[in-house]
């Protein structure tokens, strides 16, 4: 190995061994190793003998089943730590899991973490779980950190938490009122967290939401921050007037029939008729959407609101040249 390549490898070393362990996972190991040394104590092994006596067994008779088993003791003890050492690490590190989704406290100190810190600023904090005959959920509740400010963060996790709460109290209603009646229906519902873009100055983090009962439908809802300023974004922040809304949704107008034109396959309700009152007129002021990595802003519809079930939730990127008219600025969409 080339000096390069040990000076690289010392280095990532001594990074690697600079990481400060959370208080909570350093208590979480200790004990952990603390209860495998008493199980040990309980069970009768022993731990290495520090005396002058042979732990192979003074006296016992050469080629017997028990001089077999003593000389094949330290050894066989020895493999047994490593295996203890190892599944109490394997339980520390799940311990560890459990914590990021129960302790929000436990998730702020690994955000100061170097390394942790960028995999722990969205964290699932609290699961909701009910599986009952054809009846169930799982609705994760997401919960963000590191933004720079603690307001910020609290509002959002705020609203996460309540978001999470209202849809298990109606999967519970429905559920109850089904189970009232005698019925035994089919009804699920799942909800997760999505990031769709995390860059140095944003943050487009998603919620998506399918219920299925006999046919299924999914939602989808976005919150886009602006690191940076600790601010989150909003569809009017981003343009000088209300005009914006007629010029995106003719810019969506013809995504929609060009991409109709181009494949049979696809169907969007993009003109009103008598068959199709409700069809795409224009978006709503605050129409849901997110700013992409290539900080263009994507518009995005929920599962039947514009386009029949099999579409699913459809999403248009709107490129930047067709709104350079209506922009408050160009600090957000370039």
């Amino acid at each position: 190995m080339d000096d390069k390549k040990v000076r690289n490898m010392d280095e990532l070393k001594r990074q690697y061994a600079s990481i400060p362990i959370p208080p909570e996972l350093d208590q979480i190991v200790k004990s952990a190793l603390q209860t495998g040394r008493q199980a040990d104590s309980g069970n009768g092994h022993l731990e290495p003998h520090t005396g002058g006596r042979d732990m192979t067994g003074a006296g016992v008779q050469s080629g017997s089943h028990s001089d077999v088993g003593a000389q094949a003791g330290p050894r066989t003890r020895s493999r047994s730590r490593l295996r203890r050492s190892w599944v109490i690490g394997v339980a520390a590190v799940a311990v560890f899991v459990a914590g990021l989704n129960t302790s929000p406290a436990f998730a702020r100190t690994l955000s100061e973490v170097p390394v942790l810190g960028s995999l722990v600023d969205v964290l699932t904090v609290r699961e909701y779980k009910a599986d009952k005959g054809n009846y169930e959920a799982d609705i994760k509740v997401p919960s963000v950190g590191d933004l720079g400010d603690p307001s910020l963060e609290s509002s959002l996790n705020e609203k996460y938490l309540a978001e999470g709460q209202e849809l298990y109290d109606k999967f519970m209603a429905e559920m109850n009122a089904q189970q009232a009646v005698g019925e035994d229906g089919h009804f699920s519902v799942d909800s997760g967290v999505v990031i769709k873009t995390e860059t140095e100055g944003l943050l487009s983090i998603g919620r998506y939401v399918e219920e299925t009962a006999g046919s299924s439908a999914t939602s989808i809802q976005y919150d886009t921050v602006d690191k940076k300023n600790h601010v989150l974004l909003t569809l009017p922040s981003l343009f000088k007037d209300d005009s914006y809304i007629d010029v995106i949704s003719e810019n969506i107008k013809a995504q929609m029939k060009q991409q109709m034109a181009e494949d049979p396959n696809k169907i969007y309700w993009a003109e009103p008729s008598e068959d199709m009152p409700d069809a795409f007129v224009k978006i709503a002021k605050d129409q849901n959407f997110y700013i992409n990595s290539s900080n263009q802003l994507v518009i995005s519809f929920n599962e039947y609101e514009v386009a029949p079930g099999y579409m699913g939730v459809v999403e248009f990127v709107i490129p930047t040249e067709e709104l350079s008219s209506v922009l408050a600025s160009q600090v957000y969409l370039k």
